[in-house]
């Protein structure tokens, strides 16, 4: 004959006690937590040649292979798939019926406040402590009540045969913190939800001049749209002198409705843009230089007078004060020069842009010069200076689009989790009864207490309390 526990249990006593075990509670958050790991590391909803960029690095020639496997479970796009969703309900189906199983003894805790204590039962506290004191009943209990009122309680007054008993309690609803806790977790998950299932996450790659009134997730297939137009006006970048790392990259947007601008704002890595619930961040830029992107040059002529001009790629411009014209040839985006002196281009991106820049007078070509952006050397000509300020139209700010409705939910669920954390760790739930009978021309105080955690330090407490009645 086999033994089972659940014999004679009904289906709805089965399904409880397994929602109800710590068990459950601990896979599910176990699976759920490495699950969120591998949904870290693959870029969701990006398209697929940035992930198998990223695999590429632990898996090698393997990555395509990889992705196909990830992509097919669902990894690619997790926070959004039926498994991860089914995980959630579990864990909070799990939560919910393990606080419902255990909370109504600690609620009839919660709920009842102290009640003096049967004499017999004085001696079967976890904390027992006796002094005498020389006062008298009356003054004894005067005292005791402010000793009890100095460290944080307020006591009642039972009459009992034989003398008086005081008796208080403080911090009955902290046995309440960890289902605050609990509370706070679900309204977290609920946020969690509405934000997956109500909000997106996609990307935006904008040329400088250029606008968009959708974002794309996962590839230029799939399109979200925004509801209004956002236009990259500017973007620049500015790297650590003599290297080509960024120090800082940052876009000028602005926001139209129907054609007419509603918002301008420049955005940096940590100060994003943020219009009618959705959020535009700083995330990447990239070069994609076109005939129609604008060489924008500052030029001082030996005549003294400064002019800033903006040409496309052939257009020829003047030099104020001379009869010299000049018209960019060429261009870099990031000019180097090896060992044997010859220059070449050692990035596609705009580390170090450089025009190659001829100039002419009466139809003659007089000389020609690299001008470098960064170089201010380079600026220097025969007949004046030029400063190449930028090419622009040519570089593209990549931006991370975000709508989340479900944040201030979240918010929420953390100010709550705080509020519940604090209860169960920093605050318990202690009472103390202490009876006071004549004895010997003087007063017998016996004192009895509990507390559901820190009991080290609070019978330390009630060892200062008890010696400051023998004073």
């Amino acid at each position: 004959m086999v033994n089972n526990q659940n014999a004679g249990q009904s289906i709805v006593d089965r399904v409880w006690s397994f929602f109800s075990s710590i068990t459950l509670a601990v896979i599910i958050f176990t699976i759920i937590s490495l699950t969120s790991i591998v949904g870290t590391i693959v870029e969701q909803q990006a398209e697929p040649e940035r992930n198998i960029k990223l695999l590429a690095k632990f898996f090698g020639d393997s990555a395509p292979g990889v992705y196909r496997v990830l992509d097919a479970l669902g990894f690619t796009n997790m926070f959004h798939s039926w498994w991860f969703m089914a995980l959630l309900f579990l864990f909070a189906a799990n939560l919910i019926i393990c606080s419902l199983d255990r909370l109504p003894k600690i609620w009839k805790m919660a709920k009842e406040p102290v009640k003096p204590l049967p004499p017999d039962l004085f001696a079967s506290m976890p904390v027992k402590r006796e002094v005498a004191v020389k006062e008298k009943p009356d003054s004894a209990r005067a005292k005791v009540e402010e000793a009890l009122k100095k460290i944080g309680f307020a006591p009642s007054v039972h009459e009992e045969e034989g003398g008086v008993q005081l008796y208080a309690e403080k911090g009955r609803h902290s046995r309440l913190g960890v289902y605050v806790v609990h509370l706070s977790i679900l309204i977290i998950l609920i946020g969690a939800v509405v934000g997956m299932v109500a909000g997106f996450n996609a990307s935006l790659n904008l040329l400088e001049g250029t606008s968009s009134s959708v974002a794309y997730q996962g590839g230029p297939e799939k399109t979200i749209p925004l509801g209004f137009e956002i236009r990259c006006d500017d973007f620049e970048v500015a790297f650590y002198e003599n290297s080509d790392t960024p120090k800082a990259f940052r876009s000028w947007l602005a926001v139209l409705e129907n054609g007419r601008e509603v918002l301008r704002k420049e955005i940096d890595v940590n100060h994003p843009l943020k219009y009618k619930g959705i959020t535009f961040y700083q995330s990447s830029y990239g070069f994609s230089p076109s005939r129609d992107s604008i060489f924008k040059f500052s030029v001082l002529g030996n005549g003294g007078k400064t002019e800033t001009v903006g040409v496309r790629f052939g257009e020829s411009f003047s030099l104020p004060g001379t009869k010299v014209t000049a018209k960019v040839v060429d261009f870099s985006p990031a000019l180097g020069m090896d060992e044997s002196g010859k220059l070449f281009t050692y990035a596609e991106m705009m580390n170090n842009p450089a025009a190659f820049v001829e100039f002419s007078e009466n139809g003659k070509v007089k000389y020609n010069q690299w001008i470098l952006k960064r170089y201010s050397q380079t600026w220097k000509v025969p007949d004046g200076v030029v400063e190449f300020k930028d090419l622009w139209g040519a570089q593209y700010t990549g931006l991370q689009v975000r709508k989340d409705p479900g944040v201030w939910i979240v918010y929420l669920g953390c100010l709550v989790m705080g509020i519940g954390l604090y209860a169960s760790f920093f605050m318990n739930h202690a009472r103390v009864w202490v009876r006071l009978r004549e004895e010997k021309g003087g007063t017998k105080v016996s004192l009895a207490a509990s507390t559901n955690k820190n009991k080290l330090a609070f019978e330390q407490k009630m060892d200062t309390y008890i010696a400051s009645l023998e004073k």
